[in-house]
């Protein structure tokens, strides 16, 4: 599998980054262990990039692929807001995968210059941990497209990870063009790029083969972030990225495997996970949460959230 520099922080990373969101609690559940076995597969196709997150709930997963490949490059995010949070945030990722040192840091899930200038205080304290060697390199992950442009303006931003699909499945302001056009310009600056919900959160399952045509076709992406959580699926992202051409048997196994948001019946109505839901997703009707599944990302972030434990993705 081709290995490329990300941007131009020096970093060098396969272009099928493993994502960890669906192998966690949020999703599959798989045990540390279980996961294992996927990133030992990846691992087998020259894959060298994982995906996590502080929300994730998969540092202990991470840990395990460390224990295969020592030297696998790590991208995690967190919420971080001020230098309190910014450091509970780094010394929880360190200790979590077990590394003393962190390839790419990120603020996760940034709207817009203004939620940049709010995290100040924390984009310095990962600033000054940069300088003294312990994070590679440092960025935002996005649903926004003025949050991408917004980057331009901030040279500390070496890498972006921007939501982009063939339909735009999941962009909060715009369309898949405009944010293909921000992610352009910020790619010719320099700045690493990694691409997110590539399958649209597994609503393009059913058109596999077109989506992933659609981002491997782009020069302007340095990583594209997939979300795996069955060796199936790691054997057919690592043939695709490799150039290769799945079987038919495989390709008829995962074409009808479609994930879905599920609210049980019994939702109580208190409305956490309609407030929290960035892509406008969920409202409260007759006094239940109920899903639209039209703008639904299956993040699983929502599921997290409710005290009830109702909501999952199936």
């Amino acid at each position: 599998m081709k290995i490329s520099p990300l941007g131009s922080t020096g970093i060098r990373v396969s272009k099928l980054c493993f994502g960890t969101l669906t192998m966690g609690p949020f999703q599959a559940d798989l045990t540390p262990v279980q996961g294992a076995a996927l990133f030992e597969r990846a691992f087998e196709y020259g894959v060298n990039f994982i995906d996590t997150a502080e929300i994730y709930e998969t540092y202990a997963h991470v840990r395990e692929a460390l224990r295969i490949k020592p030297d696998a490059v790590v991208c995690t995010k967190s919420y971080s807001y001020d230098a309190a949070s910014a450091e509970a945030s780094f010394a929880k990722a360190v200790k979590g995968i077990g590394r003393e040192y962190i390839d790419v840091f990120l603020l996760h899930e940034q709207e817009s210059a203004h939620t940049i200038r709010g995290h100040a205080e924390a984009i310095e304290y990962f600033l000054r941990m940069k300088e003294r060697g312990y994070i590679g390199a440092f960025g935002l992950s996005t649903h926004y497209i003025g949050c991408v442009n917004a980057t331009l303006k901030h040279s500390e931003i070496q890498v972006v990870f921007p939501l982009i699909n063939k339909r735009g499945i999941g962009i909060a302001d715009g369309t898949a063009g405009e944010m293909l056009s921000a992610i352009r310009a910020v790619h010719q600056l320099g700045k690493g790029t990694i691409a997110m919900k590539a399958l649209g959160g597994g609503h393009l399952i059913t058109e596999r083969e077109s989506a992933l045509d659609y981002i491997l076709a782009l020069d302007c992406i340095d990583a594209i972030a997939i979300g795996m959580q069955s060796i199936d699926e790691v054997e057919y992202d690592c043939i695709r990225f490799s150039g290769g051409v799945p079987d038919a048997a495989l390709a008829e196994r995962l074409g009808v495997v479609k994930r879905r948001l599920c609210i049980q019946s019994w939702c109580q109505g208190c409305g956490i996970c309609a407030a929290a839901c960035r892509n406008h997703a969920i409202s409260m009707v007759d006094g239940k949460a109920v899903c639209d599944h039209t703008r639904c990302a299956l993040c699983g972030y929502c599921a997290r959230l409710c005290p009830e434990f109702n909501i999952k993705i199936i």
